[in-house]
């Protein structure tokens, strides 16, 4: 004998075979709250790029507009700048329609509206309705 009681070792067994199943009990709870806020990230920055895409392109068509005067080829200029999103002529506003006879002061403001649809639909909801909004001069 070593001298030392082989009860001591014996209790550390014990006490390590009551918690073999702990560590996976621990993983399936914390499991899904890991996948939620994963998808989560991933949505918000979806959106965070689609409204950032509109800003761009809502700028770009009220440049196209304020220098050009055309109503059409500013509508054009935000749909290739947003080409990604698919947009429809019905989704960008344009106010005024023509900056003939404007004052210098005079803005021209485009406003473009998109749907942003959720992929994962975790929360429920379809999708967050996103505007990007742009202003400028008439002649620049």
């Amino acid at each position: 004998m070593s001298g030392t009681p082989e009860w001591p070792r014996h209790r550390t067994a014990h006490r390590l075979l009551g918690e073999r199943g702990a560590a996976a009990v621990e993983f399936a709870l914390v499991v899904p709250v890991l996948i939620v806020l994963l998808f989560g990230i991933i949505e918000f920055s979806k959106a965070f790029n689609t409204q950032s895409t509109l800003s761009a392109a809502a700028r770009e068509a009220a440049r196209t507009m304020a220098l050009a005067n055309d109503a059409g080829l500013a509508r054009t200029a935000a749909q290739t700048a947003a080409s990604s999103l698919g947009l429809t002529t019905s989704a960008i506003a344009i106010t005024p329609l023509t900056c003939t006879g404007a004052s210098a002061t005079q803005l021209v403001t485009v406003t473009i509206s998109y749907r942003q649809v959720f992929a994962s639909g975790l929360t429920g909801r379809t999708g967050v309705d996103l505007t990007g909004t742009a202003a400028m001069r008439c002649g620049g």
